[in-house]
């Protein structure tokens, strides 16, 4: 094994050991939502408060072209934060990560199969092409490429015949076109690929987001020649109703290590910067950390999702178990 191959070896040996040993302490459950109760889940101790467990939406962390570089990081960082682990694992074969080579149709039915099952659309999270694949599904339950979306089972791996859901809300049939995702991500996505790959249909779509999906954040490295090239950097725009964050992230952050966020949670001051953090509020990297890899994104990141935790937890607190 060359040195490249060893060092890998390492980095999966470590990140196994510190996610078992946090895994430990982030399992404690949370306590249940109240359903008369009004919570702002902007409110980082208010959203602490709020969460429930057993109302964590299923989070699927969709990687880019490069088999080695997965989304295992990232998802310790989540786990590490407090995130219930077994809502970040593959139904099927336990892992964190899912190809970037997906069919957004399938993910798009998987969307499906979620909301039916859970009661709930799961979160969605792509880095590089998975931040491509996030968007196209996003434009697959839009009815971009078709109407037609077969409801897909994760745990076996295979489209049911068909293409309509019993909604858990009313308890009645609906198409899956037209589903809506709650909270997704990409990091790190650009047109530039798209070009080279002769992704045409993306090409355009890749910058808009669709009503398909509430909360939308966009991760931008600054000077990334990978993403965007000599095509310059462009913002998410959305087409008509989604609520889009677009950050911008240093150029010091790598566009491969941009999902190397494992390590923040185990930094006891970064960790309680980033459990505090809400942008409205207009903060800015303490100086303390500012050397901190990935700090600013680590924070965006674990605000968007506990926030989607929190509406969910609310949401079915109102409405009672389905």
């Amino acid at each position: 094994m060359g040195p490249d191959g060893r060092t890998s070896a390492l980095r999966a040996l470590a990140l196994a050991a510190w996610l078992a040993a946090t895994a430990t302490c982030a399992a404690a459950d949370r306590p249940d939502a109240s359903a008369g109760t009004t919570v702002d889940c902007d409110a980082p101790a208010a959203a602490r408060s709020a969460v429930a467990r057993d109302r964590a939406p299923r989070v699927i962390l969709v990687q880019g072209s490069l088999p080695f570089v997965t989304m295992d990081s990232l998802a310790a960082f989540l786990v590490a934060m407090g995130y219930p682990e077994e809502r970040l694992r593959d139904p099927r074969d336990g892992g964190f990560t899912t190809s970037g080579y997906v069919d957004s149709v399938k993910l798009a039915g998987i969307v499906a199969w979620y909301v039916e099952r859970d009661g709930m659309p799961p979160i969605l999270i792509g880095h590089s092409r998975g931040g491509m694949v996030v968007m196209r599904t996003l434009h697959e339950l839009a009815g971009a490429f078709g109407d037609e979306i077969p409801v897909w089972d994760p745990v076996r791996d295979e489209p049911l015949p068909r293409t309509t859901i019993v909604d858990p809300r009313t308890g009645m049939s609906r198409p899956v076109a037209g589903l809506v995702v709650r909270h997704a991500v990409a990091i790190a996505t650009g047109k530039l690929p798209r070009l080279l790959l002769g992704q045409w249909s993306m090409l355009r779509r890749v910058r808009e987001v669709p009503d398909t999906v509430q909360d939308f954040t966009g991760f931008a490295i600054e000077g990334d020649l990978i993403a965007d090239g000599v095509l310059g950097r462009e913002p998410y725009v959305a087409l008509g109703h989604a609520r889009v964050r677009n950050v911008t992230l240093p150029g010091s952050t790598g566009h491969v290590d941009a999902v190397a966020l494992a390590p923040l949670a185990a930094d006891a001051a970064a960790r309680a910067w980033i459990d505090d953090y809400r942008p409205d509020r207009g903060e800015m990297v303490p100086s303390a950390l500012a050397q901190v890899p990935n700090v600013l994104e680590g924070a965006e990141l674990w605000y968007g999702v506990r926030r989607a935790w929190c509406e969910e937890s609310r949401a079915r607190g109102r409405r009672g178990p389905t």
